[in-house]
């Protein structure tokens, strides 16, 4: 049975009360029950959402992330929220310990993709559009905080791509947002935990009937071991790079890097800041060449690095569309349009509906309901419709946004999706799901 069609307004009253009741006063939780904290990159959509409703309330989720960054310009991937019980909590990563942590906020180790400039300038065109009040607080936020994105920038370009690739790395899974894709399957099994590792307690499962929706306890104790690591050198950017057993670039995360240093850059054009928005455009560059650079040949794919193999990872993972994101090739962007709408994705013959899994249906890795090992998320296709949108492939990305919000027509706002069935999986009631079919439908 096809999830029923809601009117835009229905639909629209129901994502915002899904931020409103996950509302904490000063962030929104990424899900209720299963992720009562604040993520990064989930308070960047989410404010998107926000601003369609509240101008002062999206900036207010920023400005809560931005309590937390690190002296060194880097944003965390979890702030928690005081008083909720979750794991792996403030006490597994022990946060505080890193002499760049902030001394008042609890936070973990790692960091998340850099979308927040474009939910920065999406703040921003909001609240000039609406004008008046909303447009000073707009203006004044990005004013006020342009130099700690910046900052940001900064800190991912130096400390996470020193040889200057154009690739990021990252050191754990969830670093990249996508905790348990095939991508990383090859890098996890060579790790071999040689200590004592947190008891699990996997408070995921306590709200998940489905305990093959998620990562597995081995998994997790490699998870568990990574942190371990990095805990144990006190969270130092050199050190981390030296005991880490997972060493990854993470093409998706790097063309996010791309573009979100493009945007930036316009920001900062805005505010008369014309050495640093060159600055930035030349990261852009760098980001862009790297991700074009990890291009398969043979299937029109971005690939991520094995750094300490120094192998390519020929994963068919939505990262794969890198290119598609950051842009700067015609002739690969042709390819991977092709490839993106013919039969081994959105074009797939079993899919519901017509917007990218997570994984390819035809791959030997595809588990349709296995978290980012085969499920479609709204999140992920806002992103490709905003970034098609601003490559000039505004038809592709108008058909992904109609097939989606059909998707979120349950009502459920769900975490992620079965592709076959369109069933909801995961958290129901997610925040960066309601908040981008708010964006969406603020743009009928």
């Amino acid at each position: 049975m096809a999830a029923p069609t809601e009117s835009g307004p229905r639909l629209a009253a129901h994502a915002a009360y899904v931020l409103r009741a996950n509302d904490t006063g000063t962030l929104t939780t990424a899900a209720p029950k299963l992720y009562p904290h604040q993520w990064s990159w989930d308070a960047a959509f989410v404010s998107i959402g926000l601003a369609t409703v509240s101008v002062p309330r999206a900036v207010a989720e920023l400005e809560t992330l931005l309590a937390a960054q690190w002296s060194t310009g880097m944003v965390p991937h979890i702030v928690f929220a005081p008083g909720t019980d979750y794991f792996p909590g403030p006490d597994v990563w022990d946060s505080r310990r890193a002499a760049a942590a902030p001394t008042d906020i609890e936070t973990s180790g790692i960091c998340q993709p850099p979308v927040h400039a474009i939910a920065v300038q999406r703040v921003l065109q909001a609240g000039r559009r609406l004008g008046g009040a909303a447009r000073e607080q707009a203006e004044a936020f990005v004013a006020r905080t342009f130099d700690q994105w910046l900052a940001w920038h900064r800190w991912l370009a130096r400390v996470r791509d020193p040889g200057q690739r154009g690739l990021l790395e990252i050191h754990h899974g969830w670093e990249s947002g996508m905790d348990n894709s095939p991508r990383w399957d090859a890098a996890y099994s060579a790790i071999r935990p040689t200590g004592e590792t947190p008891v699990l307690r996997r408070h995921d499962l306590a709200h998940i009937a489905d305990a093959g929706q998620r990562p597995t306890d081995a998994e997790y104790q490699r998870y568990l071991w990574l942190v371990r690591q990095m805990r144990e050198v006190d969270y130092d950017d050199e050190k981390v790079r030296e005991v880490t057993d997972f060493r990854m670039t993470d093409v998706f995360m790097s063309a996010i890097m791309a573009v979100a240093s493009d945007v930036l850059a316009e920001l900062g054009d805005g505010l008369g800041r014309g050495d640093d928005a060159a600055e930035l455009r030349s990261l852009a560059a760098r980001f862009r060449t790297g991700v074009l650079s990890s291009v398969s040949p043979g299937t029109g794919l971005a690939r991520d690095h094995n750094v300490a193999t120094d192998e390519w990872v020929d994963a068919r993972t939505i990262a794969g569309f890198a290119p598609l994101i950051s842009g700067g090739d015609d002739e690969v962007t042709r390819r991977q349009l092709d490839l993106i709408t013919g039969e081994q994705w959105c074009g797939h013959p079993r899919l519901r509906y017509a917007v990218p899994p997570s994984t390819a249906p035809h791959s030997a890795d595809f588990k349709p309901r296995s978290y980012w090992r085969g499920p479609q998320w709204s999140v992920m296709t806002w992103l490709m419709c905003w970034a098609l949108s601003r490559h000039g492939a505004g038809s592709l990305a108008e058909s992904f946004r109609a097939e989606s919000l059909r998707q979120l027509g349950d009502l459920a706002f769900g975490e992620y999706y079965e592709p076959f069935t369109g069933e909801q999986l995961g958290s129901a009631n997610q925040s960066w799901t309601a908040a981008v079919a708010l964006d969406w439908l603020a743009r009928e």
